[in-house]
């Protein structure tokens, strides 16, 4: 009957099927002979000499160019300082001289080299065979504030990152209050000169600080421009401009909405 084994037994539903390994006798001695006759088939159709050769270059070019001497940094490329010179830039990175060109970090040298003052961005490469690449962008002064018979002059993200004897043309001198946090005042002073127009410039003789709202303009024949603090500057540098050509000594934009002349 259907269902039935061969012995007239109902099948066991508990019976499960199990894998058991096969002896050595189970596949036919000449099925085994034809398949190891297609695996030494396959091997012997791989280039093994080639497939050597080509990875002996892999090897080859790839020791060339992280430890040959050939490949090591031997130039210093540096570009954009006016500052500062190749000197200071290369006595900055000196740990890269003679180091293998593809070893060395770039963003560690870049890291270096923008520890030194005058440097605003700095971008590094590699040229090979052996030459490292450097060129820097350079702070722009916008100001100067005069401290020991120097003028320390910052630019419009307020860093100080030089000094001159003397004032260089087309800069602004500020005068900075005695106390409180000069970073501040610098930043707002910054602020303030980069609003002023061409001709607020021109008449400009100094830009003196008190506090956060005593923000004062001092102009050519005694004229004064009471700015407050350093909001609103490019409204502030508007109006004042449009004024210039008014008799009064004493402006005030502190309020650019309420101006007050005297």
């Amino acid at each position: 009957m259907a269902g039935e084994d061969s012995d007239g037994r109902e099948p066991n539903p508990a019976r499960r099927w199990r894998l058991v390994r096969a002896g050595t006798d189970a596949i036919p001695r000449s099925l085994r002979r034809v398949m190891s006759q297609k695996v030494q088939s396959r091997l012997g159709n791989v280039p093994w000499i080639p497939v050597g050769a080509v990875l002996l270059s892999i090897g080859f070019v790839a020791w060339l160019v992280l430890f040959a001497p050939v490949f090591v940094v031997r130039t210093i490329q540096v570009d954009g300082v006016v500052i500062l010179t190749d000197v200071d830039v290369k006595q900055a990175v000196a740990f890269a001289d003679g180091r293998p060109l593809a070893r060395v970090d770039t963003d560690e040298v870049a890291q270096k080299v923008a520890t030194l003052a005058p440097v605003q961005a700095v971008k590094v490469t590699r040229e090979l065979p052996s030459t490292l690449h450097i060129v820097i962008q350079e702070r722009t002064a916008v100001a100067g504030v005069k401290r020991d018979n120097l003028f320390h002059l910052f630019d419009s993200n307020a860093v100080i990152f030089r000094t001159a004897e003397s004032l260089p043309g087309g800069l602004v001198e500020v005068k900075l209050p005695d106390t409180g946090p000069l970073d501040r005042a610098m930043k707002a002073a910054a602020r303030v000169v980069e609003a002023l127009t061409p001709e607020l410039r021109s008449e400009l003789v100094r830009l003196e600080i008190s506090g956060p709202a005593g923000i004062l303009l001092v102009l050519k024949k005694d004229r004064m421009v009471t700015w407050g603090d350093a909001e609103e500057s490019d409204k502030k540098a508007k109006v004042a401009t449009a004024l210039l050509t008014r008799k009064e000594k004493q402006i005030d934009v502190s309020v650019p909405a309420i101006v007050t002349i005297q």
